[in-house]
């Protein structure tokens, strides 16, 4: 009886003890959402697997590399209006009108950005969106958030998101099926660049989840903050090869920025 008892106790001790590290662990304070982000992360894999991918190796396979670099360069190039817009929010100053230069350059004798003639003038391409914008105003990221189709972000960036949207100048571009169609190929060229990566990723990650997830939110935070959070902010070079003005901005680097990659 008294060995019963004693067991018992030693039971209830270590079923006391397990309870209470449990209640002290408690969700990933950067991840409340894990439940929800798993199973949007899950559902954007499987869409990306059975229908992006596939789309995205046959346009890496059949076109001509200058074809997808004159795609790549003609959006990229789209995306540098907007990328000034930001960098002169962020009051950077320099960089804004650097940016500014670029676009009209590339938009011009780069004969509308099919040639990335800026780069080799000295002017550096920056990725920057209004997330960022935000976060240099002092608002923080907020928990990691999986968006549908767009993949990882935070709340802080999905609140910026419409500003981001209504920022993409070939949003407004007529008629509505050449703009369409144009979006379609944007999201496939930006898949096909990624193919390396996500498949360097799938041998590499035991949980994909948490390893997108993390680096997500480092890649975020040093884009915003390059040199910590009190730290003069400079110019720098981001993962994916291009300079994140002085600020620092979807994945290897982009992979981290989309499950299923979207067009920035």
């Amino acid at each position: 009886m008294i060995r019963t008892t004693k067991a018992f106790r030693q039971a209830a001790l270590a079923l006391g003890v397990t309870v209470m590290l449990a209640g002290c662990a408690g969700p990933n304070p950067r991840d409340p959402y894990e439940s929800y982000n798993r199973a949007m992360f899950n559902f954007n894999d499987t869409v990306d697997t059975y229908a992006l991918k596939p789309v995205a190796t046959g346009y890496k396979n059949v076109t001509p590399q200058f074809v997808q670099t004159g795609v790549s360069n003609f959006f990229g190039n789209l995306g540098d209006a907007w990328t000034a817009i930001n960098q002169l929010l962020q009051g950077n100053g320099e960089a804004g009108m650097s940016d500014v230069s670029r676009f009209a350059l590339n938009s011009t004798l780069g004969v509308l950005g099919l040639f990335d003639i800026a780069s080799e003038a000295g002017l550096p391409k920056h990725k920057e969106d209004f997330g960022q914008t935000l976060g240099v105003w002092g608002v923080q990221s907020g928990p990691y958030l999986v968006l549908p189709l767009l993949g990882p972000s935070t709340v802080r960036d999905t609140v910026a998101l419409p500003a981001d949207i209504a920022g993409d100048i070939w949003r407004y571009k007529d008629p509505v099926n050449v703009r369409n169609i144009g979006t379609v190929v944007r999201v496939v060229d930006t898949r096909a660049s990624l193919l390396d990566a996500s498949s360097l990723l799938e041998d590499a990650a035991l949980d994909r989840y948490e390893f997108l997830r993390d680096g997500y939110m480092q890649r975020r935070e040093s884009q915003v903050h390059p040199d910590g959070d009190d730290a003069p902010r400079k110019s720098k070079k981001d993962d994916t090869g291009e300079t994140s003005a002085p600020v620092s901005s979807e994945p290897a680097a982009k992979e981290l920025n989309s499950g299923t990659p979207a067009a920035n």
